[in-house]
Formats: C-alpha cells, structure tokens, sequence
C-alpha cells in the first residue's frame, strides 16, 4: 500500500469510527435515560432502533447516489446532517422537560446521516486503491475501525455519562466535525472516467448482475446480517445479565462489554492484513470464522457460569472478527466500480438488519431460556456456515466474470 493513501485511508476509516460511536455510546446509558424521562423500555429501545430502521431504507439510495454523483458529495452532507441530528438530541435533553419525541427525532436525523456514510466506505477505498491485496488491507483497516469503536463505545459512553446523561449526545457531533474536515481535506478520489448511466440502465445493470450473481451474493448478504445480529444480541444480553444477575454497572460494565468487542476488532485487523486478493482463501477463512462461532455457541448454551461465558463472548469475537473483512473483500471486489455502491449498500442494509433485529429477539429468547437462546444462535450459525460451503463457490466461470468486471 502506497504511503500517500495513509492519509486517505485514515481519513475514511474514520467514518465508522464516529457512526459506531454515535450509536453505540448510547447502550450503557439506556438504563438512565429510561429513568430520566421516565419512558417504557420499549419506548428507550427505539432510540437505537429507529437509527438502524431509517439507515436500513435509505442505505440502497445513498449507495445509487453515491455511483451517480460521488462518493464524497455523499459523505460531506450525510456527516452534516448527523451532526445536527446529534445535537438536536443533545439540546432537547438538555433544556426540554418532555423531550423523548425531540430526542428521537434527532436519532432519525441521525441515521439519516448514517446511510448516507457508513455504506460508502467499502466502494470509496474500492476507488482509492487500484490493487486487489491493498483493497483488502483497507477494508481490514475499516473493518477494523468499525469495531474499535464498537469497544471504544461502551467505556466512553459510560464515562461520558458520569457527568451527564445526555452527554454522549453532544460528544457525536464533535467526532463528525473532525471525521468532516479529514473527507474533505484529505481524501482525494479518482475522477470518474465514464459518465453515470441513466437510472433505467443502471437499475437494469444492478438487476441483470443480482440474477447472474445472487447465489453468491445472497450468500454473503445473509452471513453479513448474522454477524452483525450476533454481535449486537450478545452485547445486549451481556448488557442485562451483567446487571441483573452480577451487579456490575456503569464504567464497570462497559469494560466487560469490550472483551469480545477486543477480539473482533484485533481478529478483523490481523485477517485484513492477511487475506491477500484469494477469493478461495477468503471462503474458507470464512467459513472457518461461522465454524468457531457455531462451536462457541453451542459451549456456552449449556451453562450461565460467568468466565466460561466471557471465554465464549471472546471466541465469538474472534470468528466474527474474521470473517467479516473478507465479506467486505468478496463483495466489494467482486464489482465494477460502476455499481459496487449500490450493491455494498444493499449489503451493508442487511447488516443493519441484523443490528436492528437483534435487541428485540434476543430479548424474547431470553425470556424463554438460556439454553433456547444460544441454541437458536448457534442454528442460525451453523446455516449459515452450510449456506457459504455451498453457495460461495470463487473457482466458478461466473464468479471470474464479475471478479474481472470489476478491475
């Protein structure tokens, strides 16, 4: 990787850096801010989940525009608009006496701003770097990034609310201004080549590569929203039953929640850095990663002792960890650069699919038992272990073709 993309890079991986954190922060504070205005759980529920509903729909149309227009015309307004959505928030909080639905209305603006960034990384260092090892290695370092702030976020968000509540609030826009003035000071994209197809070819495009490619593709769609469903379902039920069933709070607790966070974001980095341009390589490590986070699963269905169960939340970490920077290399690889905005979108929608469906089945599992939960997890882990085996198959006639449109 050449020296003078180091900053471009840094700059970009920043993105997920600030939207994880502006999410995620929010976790261990949820308990709090049920308190202070004196809302139902569910009603506090939605203050993350309405991020991830409003990112789900407009995720596919930030990354249709990202291929018309620009990857950086998106970015800058999209960081803007989840600036304001942030303090907004904040604001209200702050100053008014009823401000749930203010609140949530910021949360919306902010997953606004989310779908029209977060989705847009993976095809702009697709832009940035012209060879296929150096794209893999910058989808590592995003990847990377992704998680960091997943671990960053518990600890911060909790210290941040040691001096108010409604603190983290205001602390997201202050990461947008810098993750900002890096995109457009520092990024520098290439300049389009071709002029943008007309929307009736490009949804024909779009449509014609999903029917040759859907095996695949579907593939990878589905193992992305079970990664994100797994990591978001253990770091709500650690969430609880830290507090439940240990009474360990506040700062206390999110350290505990960085523990598996640690080791995806360690294992992303180091298989990132690894995983070369072999898109055989990249299927088995996949595989691989669902296979460990079957195994890890399956340990701890049977037992709610503490340290075996932070034993498994860190292997579990670790499978995840690996397999998610070569779904990213898969699919951002694999696709003409004409198109790959939209359809990393449509992955990265599955992904907030899992995130947003995680809380609230979890939820229901754990009502049910222990056991059911993590069996039910480990099922879906194994499937979807099955579901790459069989589906994802880079040796094949079709697989080179569109690998070869996307040089």
């Amino acid at each position: 990787m050449k020296d003078k993309h180091m900053w471009d890079l840094a700059s970009v991986a920043s993105i997920p850096l600030v939207m994880t954190l502006g999410n995620s922060m929010l976790i261990p504070v949820l308990p709090t801010m049920e308190e202070k205005l004196s809302v139902s759980s569910f009603q506090i529920s939605m203050i993350i989940t309405i991020y991830s509903l409003v990112a789900i729909v407009l995720i596919p149309v930030a990354g249709f525009l990202s291929d018309f227009y620009g990857r950086k015309r998106m970015i800058i307004p999209s960081l803007i608009i989840a600036a304001i959505g942030g303090s907004i928030s904040g604001w209200a909080a702050w100053q008014l006496e009823d401000s749930y639905s203010i609140i949530l209305f910021g949360r919306f603006l902010q997953g606004v701003g989310a779908a029209g960034t977060t989705p847009i990384v993976m095809p702009l260092v697709g832009d940035i770097f012209q060879e296929e090892k150096d794209v893999s290695h910058g989808l590592g370092v995003v990847e990377t990034s992704n998680t960091f702030g997943k671990v960053l976020s518990p600890i911060l968000g909790a210290w941040l609310a040691t001096f108010t509540w409604f603190l983290p609030f205001f602390a997201f826009p202050v990461f947008c201004f810098i993750s900002l003035i890096g995109i457009i000071f520092l990024v520098k994209t290439p300049k389009k080549s071709d002029k943008p197809l007309r929307l009736k070819d490009f949804w024909k495009e779009i449509r014609k590569i999903i029917r040759r490619e859907s095996r695949w593709l579907i593939s990878v769609f589905i193992t992305g929203a079970l990664c994100m469903f797994v990591v978001f379902g253990v770091l709500f039920y650690l969430s609880t039953m830290l507090e439940d069933e240990h009474q360990i709070e506040g700062v206390s607790k999110g350290v505990v929640l960085a523990i598996p966070l640690a080791s995806l974001c360690i294992s992303s980095y180091l298989t990132g850095k690894k995983i070369g341009k072999e898109k055989n390589v990249m299927k088995w490590v996949i595989f691989s990663g669902l296979l460990v986070l079957t195994g890890a699963n399956v340990s701890v269905a049977f037992t709610k002792d503490i340290y075996v169960l932070l034993t498994a939340m860190f292997i579990i970490g670790m499978g995840i960890g690996v397999a998610l920077p070569c779904l990213d290399a898969l699919v951002t690889e694999g696709i003409a650069k004409e198109e790959r905005g939209t359809i990393t979108s449509i992955y990265n929608s599955m992904r907030f699919v899992g995130i947003a469906a995680a809380p609230p089945l979890v939820a229901l599992l754990m009502k049910a038992s222990h056991v059911i939960l993590f069996s039910v997890v480990a099922s879906l882990s194994f499937i979807a272990m099955l579901i790459v085996l069989i589906w994802i198959r880079p040796n094949e006639k079709q697989y080179k073709a569109l690998d070869n449109s996307g040089q």
